[in-house]
């Protein structure tokens, strides 16, 4: 027992005290940063609310401030548009490029007796592929391959409008509109106005 003699006769009290010291220590700094922070929302909403009282105040009192925000809105509005419309360009620009590559690497057929399974293969795999993440050119190239040998394309179109997620369907479209098959243009080709020539008697 001699090798504890050493040993305080209050040593459980001593460790009790020394570690609500150090849980103490702890809370002071955690209550301190919590105290910090409270503070920095209370100034934060104390500016918020300022400025809110001097816009308002502004807005009703002040044309010069009011053509200000007009301008100010009008400008962001031009922003706005032109930022969409180089977006819209950049997918043009790629979904052209993604197009032509495909159609040089995969060719469409021509041969009546290939068409109906080329149809039925690029149909199931655009299916397939729209619902995997990151595929929508892929799926949509599927899809306009399968409508480019397809007898009626306009049929088609609108099945694909009803059953085709709208981000694939839109590239789809976008396709058409950049090259158009031959299915297609041969339609638009029907639809056009027979030209009339004048005859013998008109001429007289």
């Amino acid at each position: 027992m001699g090798y504890l003699s050493h040993i305080p006769h209050n040593y459980p009290v001593y460790i009790l005290s020394h570690t609500t010291r150090s849980h103490l220590k702890t809370f002071r700094q955690h209550f301190s940063i919590m105290s910090k922070f409270l503070t920095f929302t209370a100034v934060a909403a104390t500016a918020v609310a300022a400025y809110a009282v001097y816009f308002d105040y502004n807005r009703r009192n002040s044309k010069e401030f009011r053509k200000s925000l007009k301008k100010k809105s009008v400008k962001q509005a031009k922003q706005a548009k032109k930022v969409e419309e180089e977006s819209k360009k950049s997918k043009l620009d790629s979904i052209k490029k993604a197009l032509a590559e495909e159609l040089e690497k995969n060719p469409i057929p021509t041969e009546l007796s290939e068409k109906e399974n080329f149809f039925m293969q690029q149909v199931a795999l655009g299916e397939q592929l729209s619902s995997l993440p990151g595929q929508k050119m892929d799926a949509a190239l599927c899809f306009y391959k399968a409508l480019a040998v397809y007898p009626n394309p306009t049929d088609i179109l609108g099945i694909y409008q009803r059953s085709v997620p709208e981000e694939v369907y839109e590239i789809v479209v976008m396709m058409i509109a950049v090259q158009p098959p031959a299915a297609v243009t041969s339609i638009l080709g029907s639809n056009k106005e027979p030209e009339i020539k004048p005859s013998e008697a008109d001429l007289d």
